[in-house]
């Protein structure tokens, strides 16, 4: 059973960064790497905060796995870290590269449908799996190998065939959703759907939103968005690649939840960390919220919360 989080009020923790521009600046920008389902409202954000700060961000996007993958194996190492899926933290980076993370934002999983979408008259959140399986229809997908929302996806699949009792949604739809459908990561899917290659995807409702794309809700027993069925998501697994060639990692289902993150060994780690304090702030939180993005309080999840609080007040050592 996953350990219950230990919550902290992190702006209280790095406040006294506010007013340090961060070891090297010196006009360099800020490296962000997120997830592809936060371009939009992070893009936002990080805008608000040059214009408040005047120290540039330069943020480049993929699949939450990938950035972990590129940070392991590649030594990709940004000054903040966003991913999509705040167990890819604990799963993959920890403690080689991080030390703590923090939620900051939820979301939920919903079917986005093309403009010109098949049998869109006939689809709606009660028989969404009935018109996925339709031999006329092509479903996309992001790779869950590569991204959350992908075996998301799948989780989805899964928890529909326990609420409904019915063992075939999973081959069905899937059947309608090959390799050529499945993309690096969700945001990529938004073009197929607005061309019309795909009839329906499964994206976040961030990203279906920001895209202005029509949209089939799913129900909270089965779009991972409801932290009181924590634990009916977590009845649903998915099998990934892990940290070392041929290993893998078990992900359970869990609410969706959004999380950031400096590296140790980030280039920029003061400034890294004086813009997480704004993100996580009420100010970022009313940003990104405008922005489409369902920020929520930051919490701290970290087993040296003690040394993190310590290190991070001093502003020089790198937990």
């Amino acid at each position: 059973m996953r350990k219950p989080p230990i919550i902290l009020a992190l702006t209280g923790a790095i406040v006294a960064l506010g007013g340090c521009e961060g070891r090297g600046l010196l006009g360099e920008p800020v490296t962000v790497a997120a997830a592809g389902s936060l371009a939009a409202p992070l893009r936002v954000a990080l805008d608000s905060f040059t214009a408040r700060t005047g120290i540039p961000v330069a943020m480049h996007t993929a699949g939450s796995v990938e950035l972990a993958r590129r940070l392991i194996d590649l030594q990709e190492i940004p000054d903040v870290l966003a991913l999509a899926d705040e167990e890819v933290f604990p799963k993959m980076l920890r403690p080689e590269h991080v030390g703590w993370w923090a939620t900051f934002a939820r979301g939920r999983m919903v079917l986005a449908m093309a403009p010109n979408a098949r049998h869109a008259a006939e689809i709606d959140s009660t028989s969404w799996w009935k018109v996925l399986a339709l031999d006329d229809v092509e479903v996309g997908r992001s790779d869950p190998a590569l991204d959350p929302a992908g075996y998301r996806a799948i989780m989805v699949l899964r928890l529909a065939e326990r609420a409904l009792h019915d063992s075939t949604i999973e081959r069905s739809v899937l059947a309608r959703s090959p390799v050529r459908n499945v993309r690096p990561k969700s945001a990529d899917l938004v073009a197929l759907l607005q061309t019309g290659a795909l009839d329906y995807a499964f994206l976040y409702e961030t990203s279906a939103r920001a895209a202005k794309l029509r949209y089939v809700t799913l129900g909270p027993d089965v779009d991972l968005s409801d932290e009181n069925r924590a634990a009916i998501y977590g009845d649903v697994a998915v099998r990934i690649p892990g940290k070392a060639p041929g290993s893998e990692i078990e992900v359970r289902g869990a609410p969706i939840r959004y999380a950031l993150s400096v590296p140790g060994a980030a280039a920029h780690f003061q400034g890294g960390m004086r813009l997480v304090n704004y993100l996580i702030s009420d100010d970022g939180r009313r940003v990104l919220r405008a922005a489409g993005l369902d920020a929520i309080a930051g919490r701290v999840e970290n087993p040296r919360l003690k040394r993190i609080a310590d290190s991070v007040a001093a502003a020089g050592e790198r937990p």
